[in-house]
């Protein structure tokens, strides 16, 4: 079997920035088994495989772990090669997905802009290990949806952040994420997912999907500036619409080639 493999930087302006997908466009779905020891090979934190069907594109994300219920960067990588190498002319993408509904993702002037939906974290007890594993004992408020969500009191809290990842893979949560009002950006966030096989991701479009509705009310406004702070480093530009999160940002490729099972 051969397969055409992309590897695309998403919610980057450079190359080295923002977050690595690999995208593998499918004339039909393979053995879930194969997919996933072809995510674990490529060893990144989203390989994204899609399946074209009428005029929607089926999509599913894998971790080196696992599969994932939602992915934001490998979703944006993800149309950025439907417009670039598949579909140029294709003015919206529609994704389905087997766990998050539908996905659209639209491109400008070579801004890719996906519409995900808002998931609203709710106040919940902290575990006795959860701020342990951060490495801090000050958290303003601890909610929860898919993944942990914690809030620091100020950017340079977040910055400071050194989790012990053997104890975090030991909470019953997905993931968890560190965020704050931020002074570089209004909202700065870091996000850790060690049971996945990704201790820190570089930037998490799906972690704002909890993110943007949390800090829009808080903020009092529907558009935001989102930095992650990891090495690599990733900014989007995010709004609120109703009970949906747009989220914007620029890829680029890195490398295009073939796969040989």
């Amino acid at each position: 079997m051969k397969f055409s493999i992309y590897q695309v930087d998403a919610f980057a302006e450079n190359v080295f920035s923002g977050n690595p997908a690999a995208v593998i466009p499918l004339e039909h779905w393979i053995d879930e088994d194969i997919m996933q020891k072809i995510a674990m090979e490529n060893n990144l934190s989203e390989t994204a495989f899609i399946v074209k069907e009428d005029e929607v594109y089926q999509i599913r994300w894998f971790t080196p772990e696992n599969e994932v219920d939602l992915c934001g960067h490998a979703t944006l990588a993800s149309a950025y090669v439907i417009k670039n190498f598949i579909e140029p002319h294709i003015a919206e993408i529609q994704f389905r997905t087997q766990r998050a509904g539908m996905l659209k993702a639209s491109a400008k002037e070579g801004v890719y802009t996906l519409d995900f939906p808002a998931r609203i974290p709710d106040p919940c007890t902290a575990p006795a290990g959860l701020l342990k594993s951060l490495g801090t004992a000050i958290a303003v408020e601890i909610l929860k949806s898919r993944d942990y969500f914690v809030v620091l009191p100020d950017e340079e809290a977040v910055k400071n952040i050194e989790p012990d990842f053997i104890l975090m893979q030991q909470l019953d949560s997905f993931g968890v994420i560190v965020t704050a009002k931020g002074q570089s950006a209004d909202v700065v966030s870091r996000c850790f997912y060690p049971s996945a096989g990704i201790n820190e991701d570089p930037v998490t479009g799906s972690a704002h999907c909890n993110i943007v509705p949390y800090w829009s009310e808080k903020l009092g406004k529907t558009k935001l500036q989102c930095k992650q702070l990891s090495k690599r480093g990733g900014t989007l530009e995010c709004e609120l619409s109703g009970d949906r999160v747009l989220l914007s940002g620029k890829c680029v490729l890195f490398l295009q080639g073939e796969i040989d099972i």
